[in-house]
């Protein structure tokens, strides 16, 4: 303003003086933002734009999410990613020169004085030793230029930077949004960082050129908040899906069903090298399966030895048959395909992805929840010890034999294959002659591309079961498809049989020449092969034009990818900036950073994601007549009464009207709570996710306690609805007596407490569980 009044003292033009004022409001502008539209950008004297404080502010690369949401960081390293399946899931690999580098503040304390002189001693240039010293006055000392450094005498309170060791607490992260879990370092002389198989899935990571980071935290504090939260074995299970997030895979996972077969037996030598990985082995030999002529062990036994504590679990092969469950032999399983685990130990079936994959209700699911992180994470490493160091003697590898099939079934292919393709021209016909009749909502053109379509599939489909069934018990490529570790049976059916219809957005492969999809072919072809059939497996090879169209049918999932990884990672980056701020308070309430309330219990019934199983609502489904017949505890039969429970019991219970009339109260409120239930679910879905696997604690107790339905019962009914109406007094979720509080500990326990009367009530505990009082 001064330089103004001095220009209208001088007699200055008044048009100099607003071109003045506009220069100046133009270069404050322009200082603030460079890129107004319709104004030029100001330049610097170089010709570069002038970067303004907004341009300085703004984007991913900008002062706040550039530089102070997200920073470069000391104490950090990068490498790329090898597996190691001896390292245990929580421990990370780290080569010496990395380790020699990154560095731990360590107080020097009467504990560790001793210890410390000697890294001070060895210095820099050893490992382990240290780098810095810290005196308490805050003076460093840098023991790389330091001429002697045994000459440094230590004090209590000094703190020396020593270099990372053993079982020292590091983060690991990998450059996605996907996960961020912590690792126990392990050094060794390699020149990348080594990772256990398991912990891949949860990273989405894998050995191809992956690079990972490391980080190192600096503080006893931020160790203790990484042991107690980031930790691997902590991270097991996913609290989005109620299951875990790493399984067994890979070698080990196919290596696992072959060892649990019927047919593998272990002579001494193998049995005892196999125990010697077993950690916590207390050094007794289990009886041997088979006595003479030699003794022999089975698979199934020295898995038992992995397993660990009381854990009891029925599950299914991949190839079990549905069949089988309500025919002849449902008890003893002709395939080995009904896995049965009792007390830990595997009595029958074939291990495979659904028992120790990431599916809901696996066995390192119930391990976690029934044992604890620190079992779990033992149990995975005792599996992939034990099972590799049998797969290094027993050996696998895939030929080119696994993928030819006999000659029987590449007639039955090329007889199937022929037939649609002379099938496809029928349709063809029909559709030229006028004879093809439309479907329902669906144009002329449309129906005959659908029944095209669904002819080809047929073809894959017959070809490819025709393929897999010609393979033996014993084709290795078919044994890791059956194990789940690798590979599908749409895999193997192209491989061996034909590998069938490209589709570009979800059609056949449309023309992209002027009536034609390739100058190959004549104009207006609408058979198989110019519309993109593959009638030739990979095995056989493909023709130059059924080349071209698989190239196009892969490209396009190149393309999806890539598209859909910027669009989920924005989607994610919106919902992280519109919730970051909500947490769960000491109350218990979920409030934002403002400490407004949104919610009083985080989803409304306070439960943790990860504790909560999906569980079946045994009073959904039921007609009238056999919901009564399940659940009505019926005390006019006393002969029937005598035999599910003791004498004294059934005399009691028949004397006493009070009795009677609380069995009948309980039996009015399943019935009010089957309302309830219909009411809230209309599909009639019976599976919700809840705490406490009620089925399986119930079937521990009976296990436990060796109860069958043979021996009458000493449990009294009443005993049983007391003791239901008490824990379901005791389940607090949201305290408070005003009415919103009571509203919300009702809404909160509602579904819990319908499914604890449904599966603890009278006549299911003493009928169908056959509960004992020390059970109960």
């Amino acid at each position: 303003m001064a330089i103004f009044a001095e220009m209208n003292s001088m007699g200055l033009p008044a048009h100099i003086i607003a071109e003045d004022t506009k220069m100046l409001q133009y270069h404050v502008a322009t200082l603030i933002d460079n890129e107004i539209p319709g104004l030029p950008r100001a330049m610097q004297k170089s010709g570069r734009p002038l970067k303004s404080v907004k341009q300085r502010l703004k984007s991913k690369e900008g002062r706040i999410r550039g530089n102070l949401m997200g920073k470069r960081v000391d104490f950090s390293a990068r490498a790329v990613i090898t597996p190691d399946p001896n390292l245990s899931i929580d421990q990370v690999g780290v080569p010496r020169t990395i380790a020699q580098n990154l560095t731990f503040p360590e107080i020097v304390t009467p504990f560790n004085i001793d210890s410390m002189q000697e890294l001070v001693r060895r210095g820099n240039n050893q490992y382990p030793g240290a780098k810095y010293i810290i005196r308490d006055n805050g003076d460093r000392i840098d023991l790389r230029f330091h001429p002697k450094p045994s000459d440094l005498h230590l004090q209590f309170g000094y703190k020396v930077e020593r270099h990372i060791r053993d079982d020292d607490v590091i983060i690991s992260t990998v450059n996605l949004p996907f996960t961020n879990v912590h690792d126990g370092t392990q050094i060794s002389p390699c020149v990348h960082l080594s990772f256990n198989f398991s912990v891949t899935t949860p990273y989405n990571a894998d050995f191809d050129g992956d690079e990972m980071n490391l980080h190192v935290p600096q503080s006893l504090e931020a160790r203790a908040e990484i042991t107690e939260i980031m930790m691997v074995p902590r991270n097991i299970i996913s609290s989005q899906s109620n299951k875990p997030v790493m399984g067994i895979v890979q070698d080990s996972l196919m290596a696992v069903r072959r060892f649990t077969k019927r047919d593998v037996f272990l002579e001494k030598d193998t049995m005892m090298n196999l125990m010697m990985w077993i950690p916590d082995w207390d050094g007794k030999i289990i009886q041997p399966a088979i006595l003479k002529p030699k003794p022999l062990w089975t698979g199934k036994q020295i898995f038992s030895m992995i397993i660990p504590g009381n854990v009891n679990m029925i599950r299914t092969h991949s190839t079990h048959p549905d069949d089988e469950d309500s025919g002849p032999y449902r008890h003893i399983s002709p395939g080995d395909t009904k896995v049965l685990i009792e007390h830990g130990e595997l009595i029958s079936g074939i291990l495979c992805k659904k028992t120790l994959g990431t599916s809901s209700g696996s066995l390192v699911h119930i391990v976690v929840v029934e044992l604890g992180h620190e079992i779990a994470r033992m149990f995975y490493g005792n599996i992939q010890t034990v099972i590799n160091n049998w797969l290094l003697i027993e050996g696998h590898s895939i030929g080119i034999g696994d993928c030819i099939a006999d000659n029987e079934t590449y007639e039955e292919i090329q007889r199937v294959t022929k037939k649609a393709k002379q099938d496809v021209i029928e349709v063809i016909e029909k559709a030229h002659n006028d004879d093809l009749e439309p479907t329902p909502g669906n144009t002329l053109r449309q129906t005959f591309e659908n029944q095209v379509n669904r002819i080809l599939n047929d073809c894959r489909d017959k070809t490819g079961s025709s393929a897999q069934k010609s393979l033996s018990e014993f084709n290795n490529f078919k044994a890791m498809v059956v194990s789940g570790s690798k590979g599908s049976k749409i895999n193997i059916s192209q491989v061996i049989a034909v590998v069938g219809q490209q589709n570009v957005e979800g059609k056949r492969i449309p023309f992209g020449f002027r009536h034609r999809t390739l100058p190959h072919f004549i104009k207006d072809d609408y058979g198989p092969e110019s519309r993109g059939f593959v009638e030739n497996s990979y095995l056989a090879g493909l023709t130059p034009t059924e080349f071209y169209f698989h190239a196009m049918g892969g490209r396009e999932g190149l393309i999806d990818t890539a598209v859909k990884t910027s669009e989920t990672g924005y989607i994610q980056r919106r919902l992280i900036k519109a919730m970051e701020g909500l947490m769960v308070a000491y109350d218990g309430t979920i409030r934002n950073s403002n400490n407004q309330m949104i919610q009083l219990r985080y989803g409304e019934d306070g439960m943790d994601g990860a504790a909560v199983e999906f569980q079946n609502m045994p009073t959904i489904k039921p007609t009238n007549v056999a919901f009564e017949k399940k659940f009505h505890f019926d005390c006019a039969s006393e002969r029937r009464l005598r035999r599910h429970l003791q004498e004294d019991v059934v005399r009691d219970l028949c004397s006493s009207a009070s009795a009677l009339q609380d069995l009948e109260t309980e039996y009015s409120q399943l019935q009010e709570d089957r309302e309830i239930l219909r009411r809230i679910i209309p599909s009639g879905n019976s599976k919700v996710a809840l705490p406490v696997n009620l089925g399986r604690l119930i079937w521990n107790a009976q296990k436990t306690f060796h109860l069958t339905n043979r021996t009458p019962s000493d449990l009294h009914p009443l005993r049983v609805t007391e003791g239901v109406r008490e824990l379901s007094k005791k389940l607090i979720i949201v305290h408070g007596e005003d009415h919103i509080s009571k509203q919300a500990q009702f809404n909160a326990t509602l579904l819990f407490n319908i499914l604890l009367r449904s599966t603890l009530c009278t006549k299911r505990v003493a009928e169908e569980f056959s509960l004992v009082i020390g059970g109960f």
